[in-house]
Order: C-alpha cells, then sequence, then structure tokens
C-alpha cells in the first residue's frame, strides 16, 4: 500500500498552484482530476468567455501568463497556459480520476476513487466551485415549459436566434453572456440591484489590489478614487459594444414563473422562450460528506486549514478559504501558505 505525503483533489488553477509550492519543498504528491484534459473547469466554460484582468494579472505562480494578441485573455489562451504550466513544472497529476468518498485513518487519510484506492498523510481539497452551479428557487418554476440552463452549461448564442431570452444574473458572467446573446435574440436583464460597471480603463487588476486593500482595513478605491467591488462588472470589449447598442439595461427580479414566461411584481406578465442562470456557483464538496464535517455548505477552517480535522486543507473555494482564493491572481497566497503548513508537519 502506497502512502503518499500529499494528495490534492482537483487539477484546476487552485491545485495546480498548490502542486507547484509541493514540488518545490520536494513533497510527494499527486494530484487527482477528475477532468481528461488541462484546464480544470476553464474547459466548460462559453466559448467566447474573456478574462478580464490582463496577462500579467492572470497567472499562477512562478510563471507569467505569455502575452497574446489580445490584452485580456480568451478561455483557449488560459486553458493552454495551464496545460503549459503543467508541462514547465513537470506537474504529478492523475487524469479522469474522480474522488467519490474520503475516510480519516491512522496515518492520514484514505480515498476512494473510479480508478482505485489512494492514500496519504496530508490531504488538499481544492476541487473549487464550478461543479455546484447555484440556481435559484422561485414559485411555480416547475410550470415552465421554455429552456432552462445554468451559465455553466452556455457555450454560445446559435441556438437563441431570434427568440425571448431572460438573462438572470449582474455579475461579469451576466453581463458577457448578456452582450453576445443580446446580439441574435430579444434580451432581458435581471439583477437583484443595478449593475454597477466600472469605467472603461478599470479592470480586474485595479479590483483585486482594492479588494486587497479593503481586507487589510485600507482604502479600498481605485487610483481614480472609484470605490470597488469584486463584483462590480469590468468593461471589456463585447460588453463595451452592447452598452453601444443599448443593450445593457436589467430589471430587478420577478415573483414567479408561469407556463410561457415569468410574472413581475405588478402582476405583469413576459413571455420567454428561455433563461440562462448567471447566478454563481456554490463550494465543490461532495467528496468530503464521509468526513461528516460540512455545515452549511462549508468547512470550518483556520485560513485553510480545516478545524475539525487534522492535516486536511481547502484551497480555493473563495474567502473562508482565504481573501481571493477562488481568483487566478489570488489563490497563489492561500496555496503557499498551505504547503508552508504542510511542510511544517511533515518535516517536523
Amino acid at each position: 500500500m502506497k502512502i503518499y505525503e500529499t494528495l490534492v483533489i482537483g487539477g484546476g488553477q487552485a491545485g495546480l498552484s498548490v502542486a507547484y509550492f509541493l514540488r518545490r519543498y520536494k513533497i510527494e504528491y499527486l494530484v487527482l482530476d477528475d477532468q481528461d484534459q488541462a484546464g480544470g473547469s476553464w474547459t466548460n466554460t462559453w466559448d467566447s468567455l474573456k478574462l478580464f484582468s490582463p496577462t500579467q494579472f492572470s497567472s499562477l505562480s512562478g510563471w507569467g501568463m505569455p502575452e497574446g494578441e489580445s490584452e485580456y485573455p480568451s478561455k483557449t489562451s488560459f486553458i493552454e497556459y495551464l496545460k503549459q504550466y503543467e508541462i514547465r513544472y513537470n506537474l504529478n497529476i492523475k487524469r479522469s480520476t474522480k474522488v467519490t468518498a474520503v475516510h480519516k485513518t491512522a496515518f492520514g487519510y484514505k480515498l476512494e476513487t473510479n480508478t482505485g484506492t489512494y492514500y496519504c498523510k496530508t490531504l488538499v481539497s481544492a476541487t473549487g466551485t464550478a461543479q455546484n452551479p447555484y440556481i435559484p428557487t422561485y414559485p411555480k418554476q416547475e410550470m415552465f415549459l421554455g429552456t432552462m440552463i445554468h451559465s455553466s452549461e452556455y457555450k454560445n448564442a446559435d441556438s437563441y436566434t431570434n427568440k425571448s431570452v431572460l438573462i438572470v444574473g449582474g455579475g461579469n458572467s451576466g453581463a458577457q453572456v448578456l452582450a453576445e446573446v443580446s446580439k441574435v435574440a430579444k434580451t432581458q436583464w435581471v439583477t437583484i440591484n443595478e449593475p454597477n460597471f466600472l469605467p472603461d480603463d478599470i479592470d480586474g487588476r485595479y479590483l483585486f489590489n482594492d479588494a486587497t486593500d479593503k481586507f487589510y482595513g485600507k482604502t479600498g478605491n481605485t487610483n481614480a478614487g472609484l470605490k470597488t467591488s469584486l463584483s462590480d462588472i469590468v468593461m471589456v470589449q463585447s460588453v463595451k459594444e452592447a452598452r453601444g447598442r443599448g443593450a445593457l439595461t436589467s430589471k430587478r427580479p420577478f415573483s414567479s414563473f408561469y407556463d410561457n414566461g415569468v410574472v413581475w411584481d405588478n402582476e405583469d406578465k413576459t413571455a420567454v422562450d428561455a433563461v440562462i442562470w448567471c447566478t454563481g456557483f456554490k463550494a465543490n464538496l461532495k467528496h468530503l460528506e464521509s468526513l461528516d464535517i460540512i455545515e452549511n455548505n462549508k468547512i470550518e477552517t483556520s485560513y485553510t486549514k480545516c478545524k475539525k480535522l487534522p492535516n486536511l486543507w481547502l484551497v480555493g473555494y473563495g474567502s473562508w478559504t482565504g481573501f481571493a482564493s477562488a481568483t487566478i491572481y489570488g489563490v497563489g497566497k492561500t496555496a503557499r501558505h498551505t504547503v508552508n503548513n504542510i511542510v511544517s508537519i511533515l518535516r517536523s
């Protein structure tokens, strides 16, 4: 029975970041990834997706993403970067391996997967959120006869030509999907609050830096004196173009569905053919249910370290696993901290 010093569950940006630092410290590790190719959850995003930070702010630890033709990387170029990152550092990854259950043992953890059983002294869960899309529940939702998909299923606008489409969700995904679908369909954008659009010259690099300042008790304003949030909408080219067409207007949420569409608070009805939910994700922790440590879809942590069980860390799920840990630019800090913890335990 082989016992690894560390196993990492998930081969996306968080898992690769952890593997990079494990490699530096010469820890015997293996990344178990349920995808059959490099790229993590990015392989399942829509075709035209653009990152909203320049390449130097869309990079993992150790190696900056090479400059491309566009200032903001495409989905394809970022996936290629992740592929080359794995090759550059010769990261130890086993593909097409889905962890179905984790059990505590006397020496560490036992992992059940579709390719066999794995054992380790220390364990990092880095499965992110992309496999657990969130769709809110509305009254009479089951009555709706049209199509509904989450943005995680959306690929392009081809099937929406000349249809009436409701886009629900006010973040960057909602704005980018709306921008594309509104070219070919009659769209209505539904957001909880009025969307906050950043000035054209403010992008993801400023968002992250300002959010970091807020986290550490500083002003949290951009150089332009603008208050920002990580949920603010960056004006990438497609969104600017939609603004020029007048497509970026939004309404507050509807109250319920009916068979052919939605009902608003004033009881007016709007018929729609399809709904695209750009409503985000929740942590994918199903593989850890066997440990009985999940409460309200979270695990209590001290930074990234699980409080209820020893030698278990969670990286890349959001602020509860380290500030901005679900972002490309921010995950490196939490990965480094996690591996420092692991090294101190394994080498003590």
